[in-house]
């Protein structure tokens, strides 16, 4: 069973839908009861979802211990490193090494980084990205990047002041820093790879 988890803090309604466009069953829930699959979702301040999250933190570490696939999404993706510098320093969820950073703001483009831009591959082999070409377009929202400790967790890049995790993967533990259920068709193979991706 997928579940997708309810923190408070989650754009909930429009990945079910998208999950439930492929022709998969998911349930929104706030804990990981019977969970198989698990995505992650997030939109918000990392401090407070953080906060949310603190009953369900050994829960969902044990999780990414037993190799089941996890997804986190945008701010989802970003609770998965160690720490984040939004509004002081907060310690997340350690299942990525790496710290998440706030985008540059003096090289004339605007923050947060809203729209669409290209991924750049680095990882062609990863499940996630099966079928996706170099150079296709995804939807970002977001105002702090991933930095990852490990360039090899890196799967793809995308460009906005600096090059930046797209998306990332340790072991079976993936991130989207874009919105693939905002994303259209290449968002929706995105999502269909990780919920057809066997566990480690």
């Amino acid at each position: 069973m997928t579940v997708i988890l309810d923190y408070g803090m989650g754009n909930l309604r429009s990945v079910s839908k998208a999950v439930e466009a492929l022709g998969f069953e998911a349930r929104v829930q706030p804990d990981l009861s019977g969970a198989t699959r698990l995505i992650l979702p997030g939109v918000g301040a990392f401090g407070a979802a953080m906060q949310q999250l603190e009953l369900l933190k050994g829960a969902i570490s044990d999780f990414a211990a037993s190799g089941l696939p996890l997804l986190g999404i945008c701010l989802g993706q970003q609770l998965l490193f160690d720490s984040s510098e939004e509004h002081g320093t907060h310690r997340g969820l350690g299942l990525i090494r790496g710290q998440v950073r706030y985008l540059p703001r003096d090289v004339g483009l605007k923050v947060p980084h809203v729209g669409w831009a290209p991924l750049s591959i680095s990882h062609w082999e990863s499940p996630l990205l099966r079928g996706i070409d170099e150079g296709e377009q995804v939807y970002f929202v977001h105002s702090l990047y991933t930095e990852c400790a490990d360039n090899a967790d890196i799967l793809a890049t995308a460009s906005h002041g600096l090059d930046f995790p797209a998306a990332v993967q340790r072991g079976n533990v993936w991130g989207c820093q874009f919105h693939p259920e905002k994303s259209g068709s290449v968002g929706l193979k995105i999502l269909h790879n990780f919920l057809t991706a066997t566990s480690t």
